[in-house]
Order: C-alpha cells, then structure tokens, then sequence
C-alpha cells in the first residue's frame, strides 16, 4: 500500500464472539481505499463473525476498528450505514414477498429520493437482469438474481466500504463470473471490498490482498499473489492447490 493510499479501514488486536464464546482474536490488519481484502479459511475460521462484528451485529470482544482514523468499536450497526457501510449478506436475506424494486428501496433506505434515483440507475447498469425483473417477487427469482438483488441493494447506500459474505456460494461459474466483474469495477471507483469466500482460487484472483483465519485465529497475512505461491499454506488450511 503507498503512502499516499488513504486507509479506509484499521484493525488492532481485535477480536469478537457471541457471549462468553470467542470466535476471532488477535487480529490486526488494515484495508486501503480501493483495495479488495479476502478472509479465507476452512469452515467454523471465524470470517463471518469478523464481517459481523465489523457490521456492528455481534460485539467487539478486544481492540479498536477504526475508519479512516475514527473509532467505531463501538458503534451501533444502525450507524454503520451512514458512515458508508454495506452488507452483502450470506445467504442473501431478501424480502421474497417483496419485488425487486421495494427490496432495493430497503437498501436506500438513508437516501434523499435523487440519491435513490441515481442508485437505482446505477445498479441497474451494473446488472440488467435485474432491470428486466424489477416488477418481479424476489422469492421467484433464480439463485443467481437473487444474489444480484442483495447485492444490489447493498450497492443503493451508495458504501464506501462493501462486506461481501460468500459471493459466490451455489453459484455456476458463470454467473460467479459476473460478480468478480462488478467487485472490479466497484475497486475502480475507489470501493473498499472486504470479501468472504469459499472459493479461494476465485477469491485470489480478484483480491489484492488476504488473511487467512484458522480457528478464529489469522495465520497469513500478504498479497494473493504471496498466498497463491504458499503451499504449505494451501495444504494445512485452505484445502484445495494453488494455481
């Protein structure tokens, strides 16, 4: 990262669980503007407490998260969205009673109506298909436009720093394929992505850099290209070969 990066997001000793569970600690990193960060690891690691607990759903156990030199520890998840923060959820959690266009008005919901108006516009550009299915009820969407509505709709709060929990789970590679397209134009813009994925080739392709988690404890931290060349770390954490 050069000097002249401005950082978006700061990590420092952090660490968050459910009660007296804890499912991360000890982690410390820092995400530029612009930049795609990916949490990797096997299942049960501790990447979606981390994006959880960054969204303000979970407590901060220990340390400090800032953003761009505040303090949000502590800050309630209701805030988060007006400091420029966005959730692409796993599972995508729409409203399948709802259309596509209310399901996208939920996620501009802190939006003057010309900023919405410009929102919508804009995901729609980044996803035609939804356009084409804008008077449509989410719950008879396919998988794929599911996962561009709720992407979508976390796209209509206009962030400046994007959670994305499993991008592509359950989908085709193609479909897959489209998502990464957007993640790069979204860096483009200067969009901070912070990206789950259990699809690590994927994910390496596409991030510019990564901290693997085991245990809810990181055990790498470096650019894609450092991790793809690590066998060692393929082998005791990632399950699959690099390449």
């Amino acid at each position: 990262m050069s000097a002249a990066t401005k950082t978006k997001l700061v990590l420092e000793g952090f660490g968050c669980g459910y009660g007296a569970i804890t499912a991360v600690s000890g982690l410390s990193f820092e995400v530029g503007e612009g930049e795609i960060f990916a949490l990797l690891g096997p299942n049960g690691a501790g990447k979606t407490s981390t994006i959880q607990a960054l969204m303000g759903f979970i407590p901060v156990q220990a340390g400090r998260v800032l953003l761009d030199g505040e303090e949000i520890t502590r800050r309630k998840a209701t805030d988060r969205a007006g400091l420029g923060m966005a959730l692409v959820p796993e599972g995508r959690r729409l409203f399948s009673d709802m259309t596509v266009l209310e399901n996208l008005a939920v996620g501009a919901y802190t939006r003057t109506r010309a900023s919405e108006s410009h929102s919508l516009e804009r995901v729609f550009a980044l996803f035609p298909r939804l356009a084409e299915r804008r008077a449509q009820v989410s719950g008879s969407l396919s998988g794929g436009e599911q996962q561009m509505l709720a992407f979508g709709r976390a796209l209509m709060a206009e962030p400046r720093l994007l959670f994305v929990d499993e991008l592509s789970l359950g989908l085709m590679p193609k479909a897959a394929g489209i998502f990464i397209e957007v993640l790069q134009k979204l860096r483009g813009e200067g969009v901070t992505t912070v990206l789950v994925e259990q699809n690590t080739k994927r994910a390496l392709r596409v991030a510019d850099r990564v901290c693997v988690l085991a245990s809810g404890k990181p055990v790498f931290l470096g650019s894609a290209d450092e991790a793809r060349r690590d066998t060692e770390l393929f082998r005791r954490y990632l399950g699959a070969t690099p390449g």
